[in-house]
């Protein structure tokens, strides 16, 4: 059953175009200049109960327009959604108290109080149960490592424990369907590692449906089976995580280790040359010639080690992201 289900929803916006200078600025009070930004351009998703999806795209791409409409922040220029069963931007009282939005650059608990007094207010905005209320406030302390940090006005608290104290206040309630945006931004590496672990156990011990929006690959890649790209307002694929190289990279890694003898100095004619380190060198070799790449290399040279690797995740995206934009700017150009 599709927990999420979202028909050719749109959103646009009419920005102002402020000009330079005194003199615009007074001609501006009578006469303005705005356009029409399109952040989502009619996407059709569908989500089952207990997945955990990736929600990926370049800035402006319409991620959090997107999780903002279905968590009825904002309502859409055109178009269907359904997070079970209810309308969003309707807001009705039992589906807000059924989901959960975290921002990564959103404050949600009061800076000069401790984090345990805004807990307590979501208990009564929440309605939960004393009994509920501390059982699950002690799990959730226990699986974050935060309970000596209750009582600590937020305001002292490291990027990463704020982060681990957002995501508290976000379940207290227990929510069905959690969307994060962005929840390991700015954090380091042992914090992200932390958030991530949290997540992977928070969503296969309740089922929650989890969409996440993130610009870091190591958290896709820990924590989603789903992967769906959007750029420019429009999905531009849904699937696996290794299917996104299997689909859009053209080329592997080949990286060789010479023996004893000299490196050659032609390298170029078995591919693209990466980088060399004597006596290791990588190449970029076309997917279809990889096979007859190697054979022709381990045929003519002494090698010790070689390996075949697909190349960064980052860079696939990467590329996805720049080739997006270069069709947009020539669609908008002609």
């Amino acid at each position: 059953m599709s927990v999420i289900e979202i028909r050719g929803l749109k959103k646009s916006y009419r920005v102002y175009q402020k000009q330079e200078g005194l003199l615009a600025s007074v001609r501006g009070l009578w006469s303005r200049e705005h356009r029409d930004v399109h952040a989502v351009r009619g996407i059709d998703l569908d989500v089952e109960a207990g997945e955990f999806i990736a929600f990926l795209g370049p800035n402006g791409a319409g991620k959090t327009t997107t999780l903002k409409l279905l968590s009825g922040v904002i309502s859409p220029t055109d178009g269907e959604a359904r997070v079970m069963g209810f309308v969003p931007w309707q807001r009705a009282n039992e589906y807000r108290r059924r989901f959960a939005l975290v921002m990564g650059q959103k404050n949600q608990l009061w800076w000069d109080l401790p984090a345990a007094e805004s807990f307590r207010l979501h208990q009564q905005i929440y309605r939960i149960e004393p009994a509920a209320f501390d059982r699950t406030l002690d799990e959730l302390s226990d699986l974050l490592d935060v309970r000596r940090l209750l009582n600590q006005p937020v305001r002292e608290l490291s990027l990463g424990e704020r982060m681990k104290m957002e995501l508290t206040a976000a379940l207290l309630h227990s929510p069905e369907v959690l969307f994060l945006d962005e929840p390991t931004i700015g954090l380091d590496v042992v914090a992200q590692h932390k958030i991530q672990e949290f997540l992977k156990h928070y969503q296969q011990t309740r089922g929650c449906t989890i969409l996440l929006t993130s610009h870091y690959m190591k958290d896709v890649a820990a924590l989603c089976r789903r992967v769906v790209i959007i750029a420019a307002g429009q999905i531009m694929y849904d699937g696996s995580l290794s299917g996104i190289v299997d689909r859009f990279s053209s080329h592997k890694v080949l990286s060789l280790q010479f023996g004893d003898d000299p490196m050659p100095s032609d390298l170029a004619r078995f591919g693209e040359v990466l980088d060399i380190a004597p006596p290791k060198a990588r190449l970029k070799v076309e997917r279809e010639v990889i096979a007859d790449v190697l054979s022709r290399v381990l045929s003519s040279h002494a090698i010790n080690d070689v390996s075949v690797e697909d190349p960064p995740l980052e860079e696939i995206i990467s590329q996805m992201f720049t080739e997006s934009a270069e069709q947009q700017a020539a669609a908008v150009g002609g």
